[in-house]
């Protein structure tokens, strides 16, 4: 049950959201859920990424949103698009046509009504190998491992463990370099959610944190570089990865998922 109070509180520098706020959070968040819905059926061989983040900013603006990532610190694009071994933050292009095999993790937000909503999946273009397979399931699953843990009273520490136990106990990595994040009146919030245990105690979850959380795993290395674009992140051996998301409301009945749609698959 959230707090029916207007005032913001502060902890540590975290926002807690009343409840309506976190309504008017849960329909920002919708409208990403339902764009990425329809981004994954647009998905298809030979179809650029440039064409997708146009579909994608098009249906924004007929739900009333705005993109949240085009124009954020100078990122070009509606959507983060990253094809294969790219990791997160790949740069929508006319040039980058979709093949057979591939994997393509779509990142997307929208600010509506003055609030943020974040989420992501990754999608396969045709049939891909097994192993990729695999490594898109046990991502998506770890990002619902991670949610399991967003009870009032456990720690940030608790949901960075869950997925990083998932993850590494099917053969896989996690990404070190980039987190998860606090969302609501703007895109990036403390507190930071890290995908691996740093053996400290964090803060404990309160009643009206609204968490976006996003494992970003790989294949092979945890390790991660930006190309000179200064933008798009790979995998240093240059293997697949793969990058769910969620913005996730904590409450005293347990996690409220304000992003769950279409895409879930869950």
């Amino acid at each position: 049950m959230f707090s029916s109070k207007t005032e913001e509180r502060n902890f540590q520098n975290i926002v807690l959201k009343t409840a309506d706020e976190i309504i008017v959070m849960q329909e920002a968040n919708q409208i990403v859920a339902e764009i990425l819905s329809i981004v994954e059926r647009s998905v298809d061989i030979g179809i650029t990424t440039w064409d997708l983040d146009k579909i994608a900013e098009d249906h924004c603006y007929k739900y009333g949103a705005v993109p949240a990532f085009k124009g954020y610190r100078g990122f070009p694009g509606s959507l983060c698009l990253s094809v294969n071994e790219e990791v997160v933050h790949g740069i929508p292009s006319r040039k980058k046509k979709l093949k057979k095999g591939d994997i393509v993790s779509v990142d997307f937000g929208v600010c509506y009504k003055g609030y943020f909503g974040d989420s992501a999946i990754t999608i396969p273009v045709g049939g891909i190998s097994d192993d990729v397979n695999k490594l898109i399931e046990v991502t998506r699953q770890s990002l619902y491992k991670g949610i399991e843990k967003v009870v009032v009273g456990n720690r940030i520490s608790d949901v960075s463990k869950a997925i990083q136990d998932y993850v590494e106990g099917h053969g896989f990595s996690v990404v070190r370099q980039f987190v998860g994040h606090g969302i609501g009146k703007a895109l990036h919030e403390p507190p930071e959610i890290p995908n691996f245990y740093q053996g400290e105690r964090t803060i404990r979850l309160l009643a009206g944190m609204v968490l976006a959380i996003e494992p970003m795993v790989n294949i092979g290395t945890h390790r991660v570089k930006v190309l000179r674009d200064g933008w798009t992140v790979v995998t240093s051996d240059r293997k697949p990865s793969a990058h769910f998301e969620h913005s996730v409301a904590v409450t005293e009945s347990g996690p409220l998922i304000l992003s769950s749609g279409k895409t879930d698959g869950n």
